[in-house]
């Protein structure tokens, strides 16, 4: 633990005099035992394992197998039809994982081309990959850490590690510092250096004692390097119906060998029914079609500042039950601000309170006037805190161009840290003042006199008590509070001089403010079952406050530090994870545990930040955010889904359409297994009847391809219910078939199954045959097949406007209020007809031209389903009406 060593015994470990730093002799030597300073990422796989690993499914093999029959057979069209629809799924798969996990080569870009050492007593630049631990690293503002360092010199020295410790002000560097307790917060390791973290003030050097993955940095890819990424809700679900599917396709296809065998077919026959009863039990285009209807869910969430990476986290974004956000710059606006200024008038609040008092204007002078940083055109540079000083005056209409051109700085006493103060000589029209700013603590120790109403009285104890009693006040409620004194002097003083016998104008406090809209998103939230609990690395006081403003958190008590998560067991941590709300000054790898915690209690949790330090918590999480503005690109590629607008409440707005996305997937896969249902009942009838099958391979190969998938994809473009986050988030392991749609799919299977066979015999009968026959004639067997397809195909069409809602009548709902389904049925019909018509294809598909009558017949049997659809549901709110 390099922070609870002196520097001296640092340099003492490195073997190294920071007057010399290493020989070049030494760096190389170096060099090569510890490696390149740099991050390693783990081994890809290749495109070819990823093709395969894809057909890792039970679908796909059952599939495989269809194809090796089809083969055998001489079936060589379908072989082709069923290897298109394997290999079609496998490429998505493909694109898929080749675009996530790139968090690793953002974090690489991280380490940076050049590093200032000392090298054989001379200052040189060198690439920062070459750095090894014992080299002198010098750091000046503006520079880039480029390892981690053990501080050996620090003056003035403040360094921005905003996206590695979560916090929005600067951290104060001191070398001399040494922190006896191990358990020290990454946050608050005052005499470290860490790679990434830039130089914002000051100078300093510092022995290197980490290079490449032996960094804070490091440890982070390391994190990411090693969590395995797990399925969302609906990969879990689609696995898990995929597995189901195939195994009853197996039963089913045994069933048919027994059948068969008992029945004396030939065994041709029996291959070939046994492809057809496989094809027509798996839905082909399933992958395919709930990939098309996240790719919607993603292009409309595109258009409301949401970015998503991956496609399944569209409907994990429906299963949410807990928002796990970083503060600073997601639930903050990630700037400090002036909210509370105080002098003896009173305490005033800058954004609702009278403010054009001239002691308030005085006090801003004063503070303007003795700050660094720059503000123009909205854009600031130095310090945050200095340039919410700045901004405080143009609130209070202060022209502060006009203010510095007439105030000409003589001289100053730059801020250090064991004063805690900075002081400014200025010249206005030929007299001088002395302006002094810094912690109210040491500011009215040098003061003697305090402005009270415009009028200069001496500072009594009792002032002296009122104004420390207001710094306790603006701390507890986490603002950071900052003093200004002046004096007027008689020419221009020595340095010493400047900071004695000061008049005391007043202090302010300052926060880095909650966004205006989060507190409404949450409650938003909260209101649809979905808890927003607060990670930072922030301190606990000023999380608690933030949090209690935002309604995540009632008491102090709600709160837990990253070191109060240390003394406890992962089990013990995870049984007491519900009573917290707040995790402050946590690291990285405290993140990671909360989210596993979180996740290993049943929730479905989703992670926000914007930091190095969010990424491997992005990762881990279901579902990990990152803002698209201030985030880094490490954050960016750890996570699912980018936030254009950095905005929380669009999570929230995600969520929303997530859960529609979720339910109108649950409306396309109930309709496909209804389908196929269908398909697997009319053969399975024909095959104990005793009958030839109704259907070959080819048609329900079209039939589950095209003529089911229009309406499916039209199912998932259904507009969203506007009171779906009056609801509370479906369980992470609730089925496609709860909640009644289980009984939805044998009753609709059934019946479409039982019309389709009325059809087949129809067919027979119209030629004066019958499918009991022996030999029937092969143009009647086709014709009999025709009207089989055609009735199954518009069955299958028109009834999937029952899928649209379990309970409303499609009329209330309005049969054109999802245009895509109606379209999609007029396509399908259309379709239908194309096949049937054109001599080529009909003889391809072995079909029949119906007649008149047969037509006739044909469109009764297909509106049927849908008819006894609406007279059940009739029932059902009629019975629900009297219950109630």
């Amino acid at each position: 633990m390099w922070f609870s060593k002196s520097a001296e015994a640092v340099l003492n470990e490195q073997s190294v005099d920071p007057a010399i730093g290493l020989s070049d002799a030494e760096a190389l030597s170096r060099l090569n035992k510890y490696g390149a300073n740099k991050l390693l990422a783990k081994k890809k796989k290749s495109l070819l394992l990823m093709f395969l690993t894809q057909l890792k499914n039970w679908l796909i093999y059952i599939l495989l197998s269809a194809v090796i029959i089809t083969i055998f057979m001489g079936e060589y069209v379908d072989a082709v039809i069923i290897l298109l629809v394997i290999n079609i799924n496998a490429f998505l798969g493909v694109i898929q994982e080749v675009k996530a996990g790139k968090a690793i080569e953002a974090l690489q870009k991280l380490t940076f081309p050049k590093a200032l050492v000392r090298r054989n007593g001379e200052v040189k630049e060198i690439d920062s990959e070459k750095l090894v631990p014992g080299d002198i690293l010098i750091l000046d503002a503006g520079r880039i850490i480029s390892a981690d360092i053990r501080l050996i010199e620090s003056v003035n020295l403040h360094v921005d590690e905003s996206s590695l410790t979560g916090e929005s002000v600067a951290s104060e560097k001191d070398a001399s510092l040494i922190h006896s307790d191990l358990k020290t917060a990454l946050g608050d390791r005052n005499n470290l250096g860490f790679m990434s973290s830039i130089v914002t003030s000051g100078r300093g050097s510092g022995v290197v004692v980490g290079t490449g993955m032996n960094t804070e940095i490091g440890k982070i890819a390391s994190i990411i390097n090693k969590e395995v990424k797990s399925k969302t809700p609906l990969e879990i679900r689609l696995d898990k119906l995929g597995k189901n599917l195939g195994i009853i396709a197996i039963v089913v296809c045994v069933l048919i060998f027994i059948i068969a065998m008992l029945q004396g077919r030939d065994l041709a026959e029996m291959f070939l029914m046994s492809v057809s009863l496989a094809v027509a039990a798996i839905p082909e285009g399933l992958a395919a079609i709930v990939a098309v209807v996240l790719a919607i869910g993603v292009t409309n969430l595109s258009k409301k500042n949401t970015i998503i990476k991956k496609l399944s986290a569209v409907e994990t974004l429906g299963s949410l039950n807990i928002i796990c956000s970083d503060k600073t710059g997601t639930l903050t606006q990630n700037k400090m601000t002036v909210t509370t200024c105080f002098t003896l008038e009173g305490v005033l609040q800058i954004e609702t309170d009278n403010t054009s008092s001239d002691e308030l204007k005085f006090l801003a002078k004063a503070m303007i006037l003795s700050s660094d940083a720059n503000l123009d055109n909205g854009e600031g540079t130095g310090d945050p805190t200095e340039i919410a000083l700045l901004v405080m005056g143009d609130k209070l209409d202060i022209d502060r161009k006009t203010l510095l051109n007439s105030n000409k700085r003589i001289d100053e006493a730059a801020f250090d840290s064991d004063r805690k103060l900075m002081s400014t000589q200025v010249e206005e029209n030929g007299k001088v003042t002395v302006y002094c700013k810094g912690a109210i603590g040491n500011l009215i120790e040098i003061c003697t006199q305090v402005l009270d109403g415009g009028k200069t009285i001496p500072l009594t104890e009792a002032h002296k008590k009122t104004y420390l009693d207001v710094a306790i006040t603006m701390s507890d409620q986490a603002l950071r509070t900052l003093g200004v004194a002046f004096k007027q002097v008689n020419g221009e003083i020595e340095n010493a001089e400047m900071e004695k016998e000061l008049i005391l104008i007043g202090m302010v406090g300052m926060i880095d403010p909650p966004r205006v809209e989060v507190k409404e998103s949450i409650l938003k939230a909260k209101n649809a079952g979905v808890a927003t609990l607060m990670i930072t690395g922030d301190h606990k006081n000023t999380a608690f406050a933030i949090a209690s403003q935002l309604g995540i958190a009632e008491k102090i008590e709600q709160s837990i530090t990253g070191q109060e998560i240390d003394e406890l067991t992962d089990q013990a941590f995870a049984e007491k994870i519900d009573n917290y709300s707040v995790f402050a000054r946590v690291s990285p790898e405290h993140k990671v545990k909360i989210v596993r915690a979180l996740k290993s209690q049943g929730n479905i949790v989703s992670m926000t930040g914007d930091g190095v330090n969010d990424a491997p918590s992005l990762n881990t999480a279901d579902i990990g955010v990152a803002m698209g503005i201030t985030g880094t690109d490490v954050a960016k590629s750890a996570s699912d889904m980018i936030l254009t607008d950095d905005n929380f409440s669009t999570i929230v707005l995600a969520i929303e359409q997530g859960r529609n996305i979720y339910k109108n997937i649950k409306k396309s896969v109930i309709f496909l297994i209804t389908c196929n249902l269908g398909e697997v009942v009319t053969i399975l009838a024909a095959l104990i009847i005793g009958w030839k099958a109704p259907l070959i391979a080819t048609q329900l190969l079209w039939i589950n391809l095209i003529t089911d998938s229009l309406p499916a994809i039209a199912l998932g473009m259904d507009p969203g219910n506007p009171d779906v986050m009056k609801e509370k988030p479906r369980p992470a392991n609730e089925s496609f078939f709860a909640n009644g749609a289980a009984m939805h799919v044998l009753l609709g299977g059934f019946l479409i199954g039982t019309l389709t066979i009325i059809a087949y015999f129809y067919g027979d009968y119209e030629h004066g045959y019958n499918p009991f026959d022996k030999q029937v004639p092969q143009n009647t067997l086709e014709y009999a097949r025709t009207m089989a397809f055609m009735v199954l195909v518009v069955c299958q069409l028109v009834y999937s406007l029952a899928f649209r809602n379990e309970r409303k009548s499609i009329f209330s709902i309005g049969i054109f209020s999802n245009k895509y389904l109606v379209g999609a049925i007029i396509l399908g019909l259309a379709l239908q007809l194309v096949v049937i018509g054109i001599p080529a294809i009909k003889s391809a598909f072995h079909l029949q031209m119906p007649d008149a009558k047969a037509w006739g017949i044909i469109f009764a049997l297909g509106i049927t389903p849908l008819l006894l659809n609406e007279i059940f549901k009739l029932f059902v709110r009629i019975w629900n009406k009297k219950e109630n």
